[in-house]
């Protein structure tokens, strides 16, 4: 339907219709999404885009940023006892610019008033309004614009409360969504394994969890049936282990906070080792061996297929560059998809939450941080998704819990 430039919320359709297309096209975005490309790239990115497409944003007049031309002049038409007559007026503009999408200003709300606003011209980022022959006295002339954009913002008013409630629904119900498209390619291709026959196929297509269980673990690997075939998901850490690993984790140091007397005597690799001693009492790995283990003099490894799938950087504050020292490692023992990590920071100073911000800018400061997450209480713990080194499809899950351990001589810094 053809757009009359100077009639608002009604020429372009409902506004229900509107966002149903646009739930409609982000479906088959989604449903059209290469496969391989879709099971490679990470789940939050999948439905950033998706909620992108399937989301509107109502637009938000600028008043504030409102601007005049210069006044012009126009024939006005008008009737008098029946004859027509043309006179010369003034012409003055107001041109409003707006955030948001243009086409909502083109579609009907359920609610709306059979005598919509008109404006001058529509065009993609500003309302230009209009009075011709005007009052000379400028308040009126100003009252007389104020009317317009009010009225143009009862109207977005109704149009943002319906668009408000599409965008919610979209948001609640993507996660599901992209979830079942990646579970029915996965559940193909283990089928496609299953047949017998050779697959060809790219060595990163597909991840896959590995099955950490509390008490018994036994990273179980897809196989294909017959041998010869090379599809082999890569292993990964389930989100669910992960945020069980991290309570256990944050358990012990609360346990340690508690006991500052033995907290500052304690040395890094011992505080380490009895982290690790909290997580094998919870979690067990193949034939009732430890699943957590410990490399060099920091590090807490778990490891599948010679493959690191949750690493834990054991660091002391000792000024910025510790969180340099803890990401530079992360990033080279971390290559692979869907990893887990985490950043145990070990502050002995007075100042806590001054340090904690500063690492947390560290970390978002990184060239490779991608977002962060809702904070978890004041000092509990951090979370963010860094991708892996030269490789943005390549999601880090990378949590920062600071441990508070104040030693008897412990100072600002």
């Amino acid at each position: 339907m053809k757009m009359d430039d100077d009639l608002l919320f009604y020429p372009g359709g409902n506004l229900d219709d509107g966002l149903r297309s646009t739930t409609q096209a982000m479906v088959e975005l989604l449903q059209n999404w290469d496969p391989d490309n879709l099971l490679k790239t990470p789940v939050e990115d999948v439905i950033e885009r998706l909620l992108d497409n399937g989301s509107v944003r109502c637009p938000t007049l600028l008043v504030d940023q409102a601007w005049m031309p210069e006044p012009t002049e126009v024939n006005q038409d008008f009737v008098n006892f029946g004859r027509h007559y043309t006179r010369r007026v003034t012409r003055l503009v107001l041109v409003v610019p707006f955030d948001g999408e243009k086409i909502v200003f083109t579609l009907r709300a359920n609610r709306w008033s059979s005598n919509p606003p008109r404006v001058l011209r529509l065009a993609d980022h500003e309302l230009h309004l209009v009075i011709d022959g005007p009052p000379d006295n400028p308040v009126q002339v100003k009252e007389a614009f104020d009317e317009q954009i009010e009225k143009i913002e009862q109207h977005l008013s109704w149009s943002r409360e319906q668009i408000e409630q599409h965008n919610q629904q979209v948001q609640a119900e993507l996660p599901a969504m992209v979830a079942k498209r990646r579970d029915q390619l996965l559940a193909t291709r283990n089928l496609q394994a299953e047949i017998g026959y050779p697959i060809r196929r790219r060595a990163d297509a597909d991840t896959f969890s590995v099955p950490i269980h509390r008490r018994t673990v036994r990273p179980v690997q897809q196989r294909p049936a017959n041998p010869r075939a090379s599809f082999k998901p890569e292993p990964a850490m389930n989100d669910e282990d992960y945020n069980a690993a991290l309570r256990v984790l944050r358990n012990q140091r609360n346990a340690l906070e508690r006991t500052p007397s033995l907290a500052a005597k304690l040395k890094e690799e011992e505080i380490r080792d009895l982290l690790l001693v909290g997580l094998n009492a919870q979690f067990e790995g193949d034939v009732g061996g430890e699943l957590f283990n410990g490399e060099g003099k920091t590090d807490i490894l778990v490891r599948v297929d010679d493959r690191n799938i949750f690493i834990g950087e054991c660091k002391v504050w000792a000024g910025p560059k510790t969180m340099d020292e803890a990401l530079g490692q992360l990033f080279r023992y971390l290559v692979w998809r869907d990893t887990k990590a985490a950043i145990l920071l070990f502050i002995r100073r007075k100042d806590v939450t001054a340090v904690i911000e500063k690492a947390i800018a560290k970390i978002e400061e990184h060239p490779n941080h991608k977002r962060s997450r809702p904070r978890h209480g004041d000092h509990e713990q951090f979370e963010f998704t860094m991708h892996a080194q030269d490789d943005p499809e390549r999601d880090i899950h990378l949590a920062l819990i600071p441990f508070v351990l104040r030693s008897t001589t412990s100072s600002s810094a």
